[in-house]
């Protein structure tokens, strides 16, 4: 779904990326008009989810588009890496209760310029991708969904 990595969260390669203070600025912005997630969530996503999900779970050399089901099963597989069996609990906190939540979460950076879809993306792309309750509680311990 994101084609935008963190780094260059404002667009294009024309535009200098924005600073840190400007990022946290629209992720306030972001918060503040959908306040059903928290802070955190959107930090979890744009820090750290879309570069596992790209980097580590799909193991990707270039960049590229990602889909909402790819990103829903990176940010799973983060999840249990770094929240083990409190996964589900830390999602629940988030305000994260189904994988269209996560699209919520996209579609609201990209409404403050965070990130950046296709014209072929949908909110609907991120439903039913799994139910988070269960697939968070599948902890082996090592983190591996």
């Amino acid at each position: 779904m994101p084609d935008q990595p963190p780094a260059d969260p404002a667009g294009t390669s024309d535009e200098p990326p924005l600073g840190p203070a400007a990022v946290e600025a629209l992720l306030l912005q972001a918060r503040r008009k959908d306040s059903r997630y928290a802070l955190d969530a959107y930090r979890f996503l744009l820090f750290e989810g879309l570069e596992f999900t790209a980097r580590e779970h799909l193991k990707l050399k270039e960049r590229r588009h990602m889909t909402g089901s790819e990103l829903c099963e990176g940010l799973r597989a983060l999840a249990l890496r770094e929240f083990g069996f409190l996964a589900a609990e830390v999602w629940r906190g988030w305000g994260i209760r189904a994988t269209r939540d996560w699209g919520e979460v996209v579609f609201n950076l990209v409404g403050v310029g965070l990130l950046n879809t296709t014209p072929t993306d949908r909110i609907e792309d991120f439903e039913n991708i799994y139910d988070v309750e269960r697939a968070l509680s599948e902890f082996d311990g090592g983190g591996a969904p």
